[in-house]
């Protein structure tokens, strides 16, 4: 895959900015919203310090729901992804050793599955593979934002790329580049929220049984712990404990780690083998007091965290970046400024709202499970039973896990 090097001086035009946008930072999130403004007459400026073939490389795999699989179908996408990514069909919820297990099925929403697990490397080698057939999608890679001035009619943004700086001018700056966003920190946007006392241990297994497209999120007073299914019967865990903890999982001998998973996993896998090296990364909670401001708006990571129980926060992302793309796509084709505050307030209402709710159902479900204490115990066992048996709560819940509640893109329902 050639991905162009972005000459500067070829993208200058008779206005008075380079571009229409440009995205800084170009991951899932960002090389989503890219992708998904590929017929929309925008002009379009990815900015990403890593070269490709560095950025494609991590070793991470992402729970992607039925919503996300919906979006990358409208934008074109899918039918490059999907034969690369696992399908999960059903979901298994449990409570350490409670015997009361929540199982979620295809038909308990009229689909044929429940959700995909995708590694990081076919995902966004997808994404760059469709990038290079965007004719109004140029690169600047790698290269470095050293500043942003935000002016009345148009963004400067000062890069520096192949040793050299230089300047380019904008309609609309977009900030991808994640949690520690230095686009937001910059524009003085300040954040809400907290860091758990938890880290989460990923690792990579190969299993002895199958995995039968299985999800598992299982709860124990250290944390919840999620085995999402992958390809060659192999799966991705994810495992959240006290921070002490998380680091002593990380560090354990091999086979004691592994015989501590199976018994993590009640048998159902079998024999365990692992698969690469462990992984660890703290979790927080975060929300940004505001997800745009005059020539700025924030998407994906740099707009919000959360805890990774259930899977949410990759699809989160990519739904800003639907959203943001209709609301930009709707503002251009009547002739708005869409780097103004009316047009972008637009989008911070639908998805600010809708993220507050996944934000608070995620830490809800991590300190109602991660506890030993008996009032939360009988709660959470409460619910459980209610899931089981009252068909409504499953329903929702399941709608919400799957992304299927709320105001969906357009994209999605194509």
């Amino acid at each position: 895959m050639a991905l162009e090097q972005l000459n500067l001086n070829s993208q200058a035009t008779d206005s008075n900015w380079d571009c229409d946008l440009a995205i800084v930072g170009g991951g899932i999130v960002g090389a989503t919203l890219a992708c998904a403004l590929k017929n929309s007459g925008l002009r379009v400026i990815l900015i990403e310090s890593q070269l490709p073939a560095v950025a494609v490389a991590r070793q991470q795999a992402y729970a992607l729901s039925l919503l996300s699989g919906q979006i990358f179908q409208g934008i074109g996408v899918w039918d490059k992804i999907l034969p690369q990514i696992a399908t999960y069909r059903q979901i298994r919820l449990s409570d350490a050793e409670y015997k009361g297990i929540v199982q979620f099925y295809p038909t308990d929403l009229d689909k044929e599955d429940l959700g995909y697990v995708g590694e990081h490397r076919p995902l966004l080698t997808s994404l760059y593979e469709f990038l290079a057939d965007c004719p109004n999608v140029s690169w600047l890679c790698p290269a470095e934002v050293i500043e942003v001035e935000y002016q009345p009619s148009t963004a400067a943004i000062t890069v520096q790329v192949a040793g050299a700086t230089r300047k380019l001018t904008t309609r609309l700056v977009v900030a991808a580049d994640g949690a520690r966003s230095r686009i937001r920190t910059s524009a003085g946007i300040s954040t809400k929220g907290w860091k758990y006392w938890q880290s989460c241990v990923t690792a990579r297994i190969k299993t002895e049984k199958s995995h039968n497209n299985t999800a598992f999120e299982r709860f124990w007073p250290s944390g919840p712990m999620g085995v999402l299914p992958l390809s060659e019967n192999r799966c991705q865990v994810v495992w959240t404990a006290p921070h002490a903890e998380a680091k002593a999982l990380r560090d354990l001998d091999e086979k004691e780690f592994l015989t501590l998973l199976e018994h993590r996993t009640g048998g159902l896998l079998g024999r365990l083998e692992l698969e690469g090296d462990r992984f660890i990364f703290p979790v927080q909670l975060m929300q940004s007091d505001r997800y745009s401001l005059h020539r700025l708006v924030l998407i994906g990571d740099a707009a919000h965290c959360c805890h990774p129980v259930g899977g949410q926060g990759l699809n989160m992302g990519i739904r800003d970046a639907a959203a943001l793309a209709q609301v930009l796509q709707e503002a251009y084709q009547q002739g708005e400024d869409m780097g103004v505050l009316p047009v972008l307030q637009r989008y911070e209402r639908w998805r600010k709202k809708e993220n507050l709710v996944i934000l608070g159902f995620t830490d809800f479900l991590d300190r109602m499970f991660s506890t030993s204490w008996l009032p939360a115990i009988a709660i959470r066992r409460l619910g459980l039973w209610l899931l089981q048996r009252v068909r409504p709560v499953k329903i929702n819940i399941l709608q919400l896990m799957t992304g299927l509640k709320g105001c969906p893109p357009q994209l999605a329902q194509r």
